[in-house]
């Protein structure tokens, strides 16, 4: 009898392995289905497995889009393109769908419930603001009046959904590397110095970071007069080996200060601007493109791929570059600010800003993605 038993166990269980085996699922059992809904965006190894890379798709017109209304108190008069004058809403709802799965629709308190008891900072310049404000929209109206706050300190701030004992942050560094006054009130860009930065990084949950425009800006307003690197100074270098050099310091940093299984690191890929034609690129746009005549990959992005593939830190690249640029029409242009009606009518006479987005609008799908990922 006791023989009999152990041999319907063994049936029974090599039944199972086989099974698993299969459907080639072994591995994803320790998964339950809302786990699997959405494997990670692009990590930094190429040979790792990948169900769905969420940056291959098309842009869908969805009617039940925006997600919220450009009341939202927290942000910046820059971005809120409705309230500033701009004609048309369509801009507002076109959602991303990926090629090879869904991708789910932003849920305030589902996002809130995983970031129970932690910090999430996003990390770089004005247009990580900006998506730092549409996160931060995408959640506040799920949280009652006085169960919430913003705290200042200097450039960067913090949303606190107090219930949740959650932190939404910003903290300024365009370029991550520090940018100090040296001899004669000259701008000093120190290429292998980042700790003036880096030490509000420490003790966060997740962080999310971004540096590439500032990198590339024109003589005329490149935010530094030299570059610094150990003890040698340079008038001149060339920007993508600047950038490669600073990224190699954060690198180093993450490296040697973080650990994986307290922090998750997600870098974000660089937002395209459609600023040809002198800003004017983006004016009066009011659908995306359909598809690219010349598609191109940015030297930045080239560049950030080279450096996280060096790194013993599993960084993960958010890949938001290619799905961006379609959107000419999700930026501000002359709606930066707020337009009365004879202004509206010489439209030209004012700056057109084709590198920032209007919100609600693009930067909300790049949270749907990042929530998709954590």
């Amino acid at each position: 009898m006791a023989n009999n038993a152990s041999s319907w166990t063994l049936f029974f269980f090599f039944i199972t392995l086989f099974v698993c085996f299969f459907h080639g699922k072994s591995s994803s059992l320790w998964l339950n289905s809302e786990d699997n809904e959405v494997v990670m965006v692009q990590s930094r190894r190429g040979d790792s497995p990948r169900r769905c890379d969420l940056s291959v798709g098309k842009w869908v017109y969805d009617q039940s889009y925006p997600l919220y209304d450009s009341n939202c108190p927290y942000l910046s008069t820059a971005v809120t393109c409705q309230r500033n004058g701009r004609p048309d809403s369509g801009y507002e709802k076109w959602k991303w769908k990926p090629s090879g799965c869904s991708l789910p629709r932003f849920d305030a308190l589902k996002f809130l419930g995983k970031m129970r008891r932690k910090r999430i900072m996003l990390v770089g310049d004005s247009i990580m603001r900006n998506q730092w404000e549409s996160l931060v929209c995408l959640v506040q109206g799920v949280i009652p009046t006085g169960h919430k706050k913003v705290t200042y300190n200097g450039l960067s701030m913090a949303f606190h959904a107090l219930d949740f004992e959650t932190s939404i942050e910003f903290s300024w560094a365009p370029l991550l590397v520090e940018l100090k006054k040296g001899p004669d009130n000259k701008r000093v860009l120190h290429l292998d110095l980042i700790e003036e930065n880096a030490r509000y990084w420490r003790g966060v949950d997740v962080l999310v970071f971004d540096s590439a425009h500032w990198w590339t800006h024109s003589d005329q307003w490149s935010s530094w007069d030299y570059y610094m690197e150990g003890k040698s100074l340079y008038k001149t270098m060339n920007p993508m080996i600047a950038y490669q050099k600073g990224l190699t310091t954060w690198a180093k940093w993450i490296d040697l200060n973080l650990d994986p299984r307290k922090t998750r690191v997600i870098f974000r890929s660089m937002s395209p601007r459609h600023n040809r034609q002198n800003g004017w690129k983006c004016y009066n746009q009011k659908t995306p493109l359909e598809f690219f005549s010349h598609p191109h990959v940015p030297e930045q992005v080239l560049v950030l791929k080279g450096v996280l593939r060096r790194m013993t830190f599993p960084v993960y690249l958010h890949d938001i570059t290619t799905i961006s640029a379609f959107r000419r029409d999700g930026h501000p242009s002359v709606y930066r600010r707020a337009l009365n009606q004879a202004q509206r009518q010489h439209p030209r006479e004012f700056s057109s800003d084709c590198s920032h987005w209007c919100l609600p609008g693009v930067p909300d799908i790049w949270n749907e993605m990042l929530s998709a990922l954590l």
